[in-house]
């Protein structure tokens, strides 16, 4: 059984998955975070399909790019449910799991950086990177003969489609993958 997870935008998504076959996905929303409504999400999905959590074989997240405070939030519920019940995790980016969900031999997933830039990449249809993740103006990003795949579609189960197909590793081995700077580092803030 897999857990995945992705809490990097606006609007989440928790997946619950049998191997590669999708159980349920559910859509999360919180204006004000994801912190204080992911684990009983997680718990409500787990109790709708009688799945304990000691069942878990494989957690999957999400590691961004996307919101700094998502990023955050996605890795550390990831990395403390993996590290507490000894069990793998999988990170995989938003753009590789959006660009799974495309079709041709180039794929080009763009989401919304805000500040008018998108995160954006493309990938071959086995998702390697053909070119690596950015933020840029839109008009900038050099998408060739990609097909632009906007985001859209909830991401948890085709995080955890592709976790499985993977495998995980050490909760420890896995980290964030920032595009951006943060706001402190642009504006020189020091801790």
């Amino acid at each position: 059984m897999i857990l995945a997870m992705d809490v990097c935008n606006e609007v989440g998504s928790i997946a619950l998955l049998d191997g590669a076959r999708l159980l349920e996905e559910r859509r999360l929303e919180s204006p004000d975070g994801f912190g204080h409504i992911l684990f009983g999400a997680i718990e409500e999905l787990l109790a709708a399909h009688g799945v304990p959590l000691s069942a878990i074989d494989l957690y999957a997240v999400a590691t961004g790019p996307g919101s700094f405070t998502g990023v955050r939030i996605g890795l550390t519920a990831a990395k403390g449910l993996a590290f507490a019940s000894e069990k793998p995790l999988a990170g995989v980016t938003n753009l590789e799991a959006l660009a799974s969900l495309g079709i041709g031999p180039l794929r080009a997933p763009v989401f919304d950086a805000r500040r008018g830039d998108v995160y954006a990449a493309v990938y071959d249809d086995a998702l390697g990177v053909v070119v690596p993740p950015m933020v840029c103006p839109i008009e900038a990003f050099p998408i060739g003969a990609a097909t632009r795949i906007d985001a859209g579609p909830l991401l948890a189960a085709a995080v955890g489609r592709l976790a499985a197909q993977r495998g995980g590793v050490h909760p420890a081995a896995v980290d964030a993958t920032y595009v951006r700077p943060s706001d402190a580092e642009l504006l020189n803030f020091s801790s």
